[in-house]
């Protein structure tokens, strides 16, 4: 059998690192998970677990359906914070996302701006709207606002991502034929990052419908009201009954985000050569 002489000028194949970054991070959080076992220590004393399930349980069943017109308007009242507040911090993420993206911003913009992010992300939900109830008052703008902030870190850290994944060669090329930073930006790469862009803001506004049914525990409006009040006096019928259409909204919501996402067609990028 001949044997093929190798082909001058190929590189040889360089062979892949048994220690590369995401074989290292597996098992750094396999470690870390060994490490937390204890943590599932139970409370030392001998329970029936399965039994307290049971009848923690058969204390939501039959909902009760009756409450339906009186949580109706609570409801509507969700979805409108959820809404307000998702468009808002859309539209506010963008330029900040700007700001943190290393291909359109300077070096320290995009760290400060990062750490403004960081930190806002770090703050639960049910913080901000503590804090929000103590500012505006226990109603709807408190949730509203509550909601903007906490959206924000998360969408402005998205949005970052997305400009960063864009194809620089357009925003370099028109940069280069005069084009400003603004103008590159507008045509070079929000056409390639606007789906991505739109699937982050309706993913944040199924989250947000979520968190708008949480907030009103501590009286940021919504549903979340009904719940902290049938929680408190222990009526778990009326309570499974809110929880079930939390439920149905956020399935329906998903559907209709899900079928939105599918008609995102992707950007087609311009040929390198102009044509």
């Amino acid at each position: 059998m001949d044997v093929q002489e190798p082909v001058s000028g190929l590189r040889p194949v360089r062979r892949r690192s048994p220690w590369d970054a995401p074989r290292v991070t597996l098992i750094l959080l396999l470690a870390s998970a060994v490490i937390s076992l204890p943590a599932l220590r139970g409370s030392g004393r001998s329970l029936d677990y399965l039994a307290n399930l049971k009848r923690f349980v058969d204390r939501f069943w039959p909902p009760d359906f009756s409450i339906l017109p009186s949580i109706a308007p609570a409801l509507w009242e969700t979805f409108q914070i959820a809404i307000l507040a998702t468009l808002a911090s859309a539209a506010l993420a963008v330029p900040i996302a700007a700001a943190a993206s290393a291909n359109i911003s300077p070096r320290p913009l995009v760290l400060a701006t990062r750490f403004f992010l960081s930190a806002v992300r770090s703050i639960p939900s049910l913080i901000w709207a503590l804090l929000a109830v103590a500012v505006f008052g226990a109603n709807a703008l408190a949730g509203v606002v509550a909601l903007i902030f906490y959206s924000l870190g998360y969408l402005g850290k998205f949005f970052s991502d997305s400009f960063e994944s864009a194809d620089p060669g357009v925003a370099e090329a028109l940069r280069v034929s005069g084009a400003d930073r603004l103008q590159a930006f507008q045509f070079g790469i929000w056409p390639h990052a606007r789906p991505l862009v739109w699937s982050h803001a309706l993913w944040m506004l199924e989250y947000n419908l979520r968190s708008a049914a949480i907030i009103g525990y501590v009286g940021a409006g919504g549903i979340g009201v009904w719940l902290h009040t049938y929680q408190e006096f222990y009526q778990w019928d009326k309570f499974a009954t809110v929880l079930l259409i939390i439920l149905i909204a956020v399935l329906l919501l998903d559907a209709a985000g899900s079928r939105v996402r599918r008609h995102l067609a992707p950007v087609n990028e311009l040929p390198a050569n102009g044509d």
